[in-house]
């Protein structure tokens, strides 16, 4: 099978589960475990940041830093397809005890102007704004990427009225290649950053949570509370090392792989797809004339290829390091044929 349905998906390397049978371990509750540790260090010198705590998932992450910036009552402003909106189940209300505020965005990119206007006025009736949560690159918007110019006059209009902001850069990484900018230049102005070290870095488990010192340290108290506190964890964190030392550098040819697809539905008159919008590895487009997006990826299972439907009528692509190049190719012929055919 050539799998598109998720990077998610992806398998670690040889090198990943040689470092995982060899990784020196200790108690990472205590602080002991030396791999975590310096899996810790490495990712807060990446992001130009003080200090990194490893979770086990980026949802995890994403709502201890909601949890870190926010209190009860409150709202989160965020895109209105954002991951942390609809993909973590309800957490910003069960866990921070606040609701999501959502903005829709032109591709899923945020502005300061349209978030400006969310912003809850300071009356003691209604429930205030407590921080500003983007995505980038954006999944559901389809591999979308906000541009550092955009992002910059975000971190000054929030910082000028007090806000905190937040980054889900699951696949920050992805974005920092389309842009051509290290992924420290393109978060700068980020309180927290959150990063997966699994999808298209590889690694089999885990994410980081990027801050200052003082954020970090209070992220232990509620990893704990979330259950997140794990002990000879060294064993997963030895593969996030390798995902952030080696995988990264590979990137573009996943993005160029999502081209190749993209291309190939773009040709077919049953599709509809916005090609500028295909920035980094994922592919979202829409099947013409009411056709069932379950239906085609099904057929497209039947010929070898995995897809997912991601609505009614939507169907999404994501490229990754498990996937060559001539798979993408076989893939791309797979879906012009289908596509003819619906």
């Amino acid at each position: 099978m050539i799998d598109l349905r998720s990077d998610t998906v992806t398998r670690p390397t040889e090198a990943m589960r040689k470092a995982m049978a060899e990784a020196e371990v200790g108690d990472d509750v205590y602080g002991e475990d030396p791999t975590v540790n310096r899996l810790e260090k490495e990712a807060a010198t990446v992001f130009g940041r003080e200090a990194a705590i490893f979770v086990p998932t980026g949802t995890m992450g994403n709502q201890i830093a909601i949890r870190l910036h926010t209190e009860h009552g409150q709202e989160v402003i965020c895109e209105s397809r954002s991951h942390v909106l609809d993909w973590e189940m309800a957490m910003m209300a069960a866990f921070a005890g606040c609701q999501a505020r959502t903005v829709e965005g032109e591709r899923g990119i945020l502005t300061w102007e349209k978030i400006r206007h969310a912003i809850g006025p300071k009356i003691y009736y209604r429930q205030p704004t407590g921080l500003v949560c983007l995505e980038n690159s954006h999944n559901m918007a389809g591999g979308t990427v906000t541009p550092l110019e955009v992002l910059k006059e975000i971190w000054r209009g929030a910082k000028a009225v007090g806000l905190p902001v937040h980054l889900d850069g699951a696949r920050v990484f992805n974005a920092a290649t389309a842009l051509n900018l290290t992924v420290a230049e393109l978060t700068e102005g980020f309180d927290t950053v959150m990063f997966c070290l699994s999808k298209g870095l590889g690694a089999p488990v885990g994410s980081m949570l990027v801050g200052s010192t003082k954020a970090i340290e209070r992220a232990r108290i509620f990893r704990k509370a979330l259950g997140g506190g794990m002990r000879q964890a060294g064993v997963i964190a030895a593969a996030g090392l390798i995902a952030l030392k080696d995988m990264t550098k590979r990137l573009a040819d996943d993005h160029s792989n999502a081209r190749l697809l993209a291309e190939a539905v773009a040709e077919q008159a049953s599709a509809e797809i916005d090609l500028n919008a295909v920035e980094t590895n994922i592919v979202i487009f829409d099947l013409r004339g009411e056709a069932d997006a379950a239906a085609f990826c099904a057929a497209l299972k039947r010929k070898g290829v995995l897809a997912s439907a991601i609505g009614p009528h939507r169907v999404r692509f994501v490229t990754h390091y498990d996937v060559s190049r001539e798979d993408c190719r076989e893939a791309a012929g797979v879906v012009a044929t289908e596509l003819g055919a619906f």
